[in-house]
């Protein structure tokens, strides 16, 4: 198999983004999705079609605000059953509420996903 590929999953009240490397320099996919899943298996399936598709074990991680009243345990409490298979790894990553002053509106751009290239990058999805 080829080097692993690294996902990371924020789900949002608007949308869930998805964000697909491999390595620092390969953005294979960058998505919108609707902010919750329409079958149970949908994200499970998603890892194991991106395995498949790139021919690599895939490390995900789901990253929420631990503070949300929508976090990631409802939207997606019925993946967990099985987290670590052959193809795909899948952790779950709590991400604090920034404290501090507001950003600015432009920084939140949903076409924007440095914030989740940060989490990549930084080591959070291995």
């Amino acid at each position: 198999m080829s080097p692993s590929i690294d996902v990371v999953i924020a789900p949002g009240p608007a949308s869930t983004r998805v964000l697909v490397t491999q390595g620092p320099q390969r953005t294979l996919l960058k998505a919108h999705l609707a902010p919750s899943c329409q079958h149970p298996r949908a994200l499970p399936w998603l890892l194991e079609a991106l395995a498949f598709w790139e021919g690599a074990t895939v490390h995900a991680v789901l990253a929420v605000d631990d503070t949300a009243s929508t976090s990631g345990t409802t939207l997606f409490r019925d993946v967990f059953a099985d987290t670590d298979t052959p193809l795909y790894r899948l952790d779950w990553l709590p991400l604090a509420r920034r404290r501090g002053r507001p950003r600015r509106a432009a920084a939140f751009d949903p076409g924007d996903f440095r914030d989740l290239q940060h989490l990549c990058l930084g080591g959070a999805a291995r």
